[in-house]
């Protein structure tokens, strides 16, 4: 019987076709966060509240012949105003400002030098009932300026304001939520986000007086009236529905 040799013989490849079968995919999480149905709303709250501090800013100006002689005066003049300021209950006592100038006169196009004015200001804060004679007493120890005055809160009462405004921005949104998903047969499911945007007090009310000199001789006191500080908040609240 005669041997066959294997080695010889052509390789054949058998292919076998297999049936196709088509596996669901898994819904990634960006699928799945576009099928939540959200809504996103902002509410804003409001308080006001009576402002109790003054912020004042007065000073002392002079006007004279030579530099010495202006700087000499005002120095000795704001030195009597600071000595009066520490002697009364008030805040933040500090320099704001110290200035030297040369006064010119112009004639025929010549400019010919007549003096010096030199001014030194400062700044305080004080209770807005106590600022109407305090300003007055200011002038009698030798303020002759008074530059600006500005009225604000207590920094408590601010920040028991500012959390009575993001309460109340906190319902404002989830009113507006419930009305509009009643009106449209839905109901929330849960809050998924909640986003603040602050509760900032604005500046102090400011009332500018520029380059007033005080009349030191006035029997009468000075009124002072403060207002009421605005505080705003709002808060974005994403709710899955």
């Amino acid at each position: 019987m005669k041997k066959i040799n294997f080695s010889y013989l052509p390789f054949v490849v058998v292919l076998l076709s297999y049936p196709i079968v088509n596996i669901p995919l898994i819904p990634s999480a960006m699928a799945q966060e576009q099928v939540m149905r959200t809504l996103t709303v902002t509410g804003q709250g409001t308080m006001r509240i009576p402002t109790t501090l003054t912020n004042v800013n007065l000073g002392v100006e002079i006007q004279g012949k030579t530099a010495t002689e202006v700087q000499n005066n005002v120095a000795q003049q704001t030195s009597s105003l600071v000595d009066f300021l520490r002697s009364r209950p008030i805040e933040r006592l500090q320099t704001t400002g110290i200035r030297l100038q040369p006064n010119y006169k112009y004639d025929n196009n010549q400019r010919r030098l007549i003096g010096y004015t030199g001014t030194n200001t400062v700044s305080f804060r004080v209770k807005t009932e106590e600022v109407g004679s305090l300003l007055d007493d200011a002038v009698k120890a030798g303020a002759t300026r008074i530059d600006r005055i500005s009225f604000t809160a207590e920094e408590t009462a601010i920040s028991d304001a500012q959390k009575e405004a993001l309460k109340l921005a906190t319902v404002d949104a989830q009113r507006q939520a419930e009305a509009v998903l009643s009106s449209l047969n839905f109901q929330s499911q849960e809050i998924i986000n909640i986003s603040i945007n602050g509760a900032n007090a604005p500046q102090p009310q400011i009332m500018r007086s520029p380059e007033i000199v005080v009349n030191s001789s006035a029997a009468e006191r000075t009124p002072v009236i403060g207002g009421e500080q605005t505080i705003k908040a709002m808060v974005s609240l994403q709710i899955r529905y």
